[in-house]
Formats: C-alpha cells, structure tokens, sequence
C-alpha cells in the first residue's frame, strides 16, 4: 500500500533533484499547481504536503496569488533555525500568534483582492478534502498552508521578518495537531469563519474570529492563555 506521506516523500525528492539540476532556478516561479501535479501524476493536496517540506528546508516559498517561488539554495544550505523559535513551548507559540495573527488579519481585511481570496477559499477547500479522505497529514499541511497564505498578505514590510517568526513557530507546533486529527473539523470551521469576515471586508470581526479560533486552539492542547483584559485606561 502506498502512503500519502511515501508519494510526498517520493514527490520532494524529485523536485529536490529537478532544482538541482537547474530546472528551475532561483528567482524562478514553479509551474501552476494543477499543471505541476499533472505532470507528477499526483493530487494537489500532495503537492501542497511537498511543497510545505521544500518551504521548511528553505528551497522555495509560496506567494499566494502569485505561485511557488524558488529560492537560492546555497542560502538555504547555510540557514539556521533561529534558536529563540526552538525552545519555544506551545504556550509561546500561542501567544505569539495571539498577539499577531487577529491584527494581521485585520489589517488584511481592509485590503484584500478577490483574487487572494479566492486562493484562501482554495487552501480551506485542500483542508475539507483532507477531512474528507481522513488524511491527517494533508489536513495539517493545509492548515499551515492557510495561515501561512494569511501572514504574506499584510503589505507592511516590517512585518516580514517578524510574520517569519510566526510562521517558523506555527511550524513548531505541527507535531501537535498532527496527533490531533479529530480537531480538523473544528479548525476548518473557524478558519472558514476567519474568511467569512476577510470576504465582507469586517476588520473587527475578522479579528474576532481568529482570536476565538487560538484560544480555542490552546484549550484543544490543554493549554488556557492568560490574556490580559484589554480594559481601557482610566
């Protein structure tokens, strides 16, 4: 029987092995994501789990709306994971999130194009096939892949670096909702909710949404924040 994670597996390699040869370069886009599956022979779902592996080993990055970036391997080869994301506990993680990601999409709720929504609408949908076909992993994958798409759509640059931090922390935690596959459906149901308000350009609900959706995520980890009361000042 061939699993979801040995056709990933087998399908990174070869994208390893076809950038190394040059056939795509850095600076390069890789082809769409039903063109490059086609020629895999692969899901899209699959793609999207290879494609997540090539991003954590810093080989290429998605650009939502725009494709698959590949990236300078010799920068890749000397990265090194930041220690300070590292040692972080889930409850760093969370809070971390917290404090960005309602903010994030906030900001993303003003400016948000159809396009860009519409590949959102296109991530989640990876999500409900996932739960569908009761593959975890595709579902975890895609997850991140959401929040991920989320983060590269603020336009402040000096979020950059920062939203980096949050990506490579939400990666931390993958782990995690790996060994918590009957939480999928929850998560997609937030998140759609998080989209729901993007789509009706409501910055304030959007927020909401999406700190209901980590909080709710802390309390599937066992894991309460200790948030602050956001009381005005006197």
């Amino acid at each position: 029987m061939i699993t979801s994670s040995t056709v990933v597996n087998s399908v990174v390699e070869k994208l390893r092995q076809a950038l190394a040869r040059g056939q795509w370069r850095s600076g390069d886009m890789l082809p769409g994501q039903r063109e490059l599956a086609e020629q895999l022979g692969i899901s899209r779902p699959s793609l999207r789990e290879a494609v997540t592996v090539l991003e954590t080993l810093g080989l290429v990055r998605s650009m939502p709306g725009k494709g698959v970036l590949v990236l300078d391997a010799d920068l890749a080869e000397t990265a090194q994971p930041q220690a300070g994301v590292a040692e972080a506990s889930l409850e760093d993680v969370l809070q971390l999130r917290y404090t960005l990601e309602p903010f994030i999409v906030g900001l993303v709720a003003q400016s948000i194009s159809s396009k860009e929504i519409g590949q959102l609408r296109l991530t989640l949908m990876d999500m409900r096939e996932a739960l569908e076909a009761e593959d975890s992993e595709a579902g975890v994958n895609a997850y991140i892949a959401f929040h991920e798409e989320l983060f590269t759509l603020t336009a402040n640059p000096i979020f950059q670096s920062v939203v980096q931090q949050t990506s490579n922390a939400l990666k931390q935690s993958a782990a995690v909702l790996r060994n918590s596959p009957e939480h999928l459906a929850a998560r997609l149901e937030e998140n759609e909710a998080v989209v729901r308000a993007i789509r009706n350009k409501n910055s304030a609900q959007a927020s909401a949404q999406m700190r209901h959706h980590i909080l709710q995520e802390g309390r599937r980890m066992g894991i309460e924040l200790n948030i602050p009361d956001e009381q005005p000042a006197t």
